[in-house]
């Protein structure tokens, strides 16, 4: 869906620029719109102010690392090396604690524009999109690296467990209503009903048909995780639920073979899929105190894509 500009805010360098930066803030849900980007950066500072002001430097950061490296400009114009930088400065900001952590996460998100346009060109004769490998491998790395360096400090939330004294816990009712809009919002690490809701509403924007896919996706993750035995705490969060919609979203409606009947059910496996592939990436996971973040996503939708290289149908 294209945005519609009025001339009088044509012209200059900064309105592009800016545009551009807010089409890396859409693209993390695979959507090209400028006010679907600055309906989630609303969203986002809804929940916090220093996660919105960190996403809007990390998304201009990215962009503009883009323009100085001389990248395409059709690709930098539509986001394609700015939302991994997003997600990126994100994470680190989160997950890393101390008065100057920021610093950390704005350079993490110049390295995440550099690692997105290495594997664009590692990937490109595969034909299968790199998603946001680069931003899990990047803050994996760089919160394993807290352990051996002194200055960098994981956040209190990121706590190493003993799996040999691992035990599950069902307990608690299950909100639905929440689950579905947590599930949306953690796609950007928020946990609050309303800017779920806001990311919702910006989705749709951009795209009614993924709008629906996103809610038909997490619905799907829900319903399989519940079915399953899942940690119901986990469920409310949206645990299981954001790479569901993530998957979902590529692999019917972004990604998808055309004229082709089975996208939809083709999507909705691989987003139940996310939720095995969540569990057990957590479980191995849990020693080093890392979050599984979009690695879920990017494995489901990579199975999908890659099958269908040999089974058309799929």
């Amino acid at each position: 869906m294209k945005t519609d500009v009025p001339k009088s805010l044509k012209g200059g360098k900064f309105y592009p620029f800016l545009r551009a930066s807010l089409k890396g803030i859409s693209q993390v849900i695979l959507i090209e719109n400028s006010i679907t980007g600055l309906l989630i950066l609303i969203a986002i500072a809804i929940s916090s102010i220093y996660l919105g002001v960190i996403a809007l430097l990390s998304a201009m950061i990215g962009t503009f690392t883009a323009m100085l490296g001389g990248a395409d400009k059709e690709s930098i114009d539509q986001g394609l090396l700015g939302y991994n930088s997003v997600l990126t400065g994100m994470a680190l900001a989160l997950f890393l604690q101390g008065p100057y952590m920021w610093i950390v996460a704005l350079a993490g998100a110049v390295v995440a524009a550099v690692l997105t346009a290495a594997m664009m060109h590692f990937m490109k004769n595969t034909k299968v999109p790199i998603l946001t490998f680069p931003f899990i491998v990047l803050t994996w790395l760089m919160l394993l690296a807290a352990y051996k360096l002194k200055h960098l400090s994981l956040s209190a939330s990121l706590v190493p467990q003993d799996l040999a004294n691992w035990q599950l816990n069902i307990a608690g009712k299950v909100n639905l209503l929440d689950g579905i809009f947590h599930g949306i919002g953690q796609v950007f690490f928020l946990n609050n009903t309303w800017s779920g809701i806001l990311v919702f509403i910006a989705v749709f924007w951009g795209s009614r048909k993924l709008g629906m896919y996103a809610a038909i996706g997490n619905a799907a993750a829900i319903i399989i995780a519940y079915v399953l035995g899942g940690e119901h705490s986990l469920i409310v969060l949206g645990l299981y639920g954001y790479n569901a919609i993530l998957t979902i979203i590529a692999v019917s409606g972004v990604f998808n073979e055309k004229h082709n009947r089975y996208n939809l059910p083709s999507g909705i496996l691989a987003a139940c899929l996310t939720v095995p592939i969540t569990a057990g990436l957590s479980t191995w996971l849990l020693p080093y105190g890392l979050p599984a973040l979009t690695m879920p996503f990017v494995l489901s939708t990579w199975l999908i894509l890659g099958a269908r290289k040999t089974m058309p149908n799929l």
